[in-house]
């Protein structure tokens, strides 16, 4: 699937990229904060020794980054949209809309659901624009 970037997204993964040697595969401008999909392998690099590079590419944005990792397979890819709650399986269903059910542990319900939905809501995002996924529920 092919996606579209603001001049603004093109601008702030220019500028991560600059700043870690890693190129963002996408961007989400959300508010005050700004997503990024990390190709799969290179979060490490990414995040920096004590999330120095995280920090220090904040500061140059002057917003908070949260960055997710892409992954191989739609499931794989929701569990790390997720991410750090602990994604024990995820089922996708096509019948009608694609539906991705996301089985997380009751005590990591909140850390996938996030600050006012926003994990939740990211993860939808990304899964619908790299993996036509229509919806993700926890289960």
């Amino acid at each position: 699937m092919r996606v579209t970037l603001s001049a603004d997204a093109k601008r702030y993964i220019r500028l991560f990229a600059e700043e870690t040697d890693i190129n963002p595969l996408d961007c989400l401008i959300e508010g005050d904060r700004v997503v990024l999909l990390i190709p799969a392998g290179e979060m490490a690099d990414a995040i920096g020794p004590d999330g120095h590079t995280v920090d220090r590419v904040e500061a140059k944005l002057g917003r908070e980054i949260e960055l997710v990792e892409n992954a191989d397979t739609p499931a794989a890819f929701v569990a790390s949209a997720l991410a750090p709650a602990a994604v024990r399986g995820v089922t996708i269903s096509e019948q009608g809309d694609r539906v991705a059910y996301a089985e997380v542990a009751e005590a990591d319900r909140g850390i996938a659901i996030g600050n006012d939905g926003r994990r939740i809501e990211t993860a939808r995002k990304l899964a619908q624009r790299h993996y036509d996924i229509d919806d993700i529920t926890l289960t």
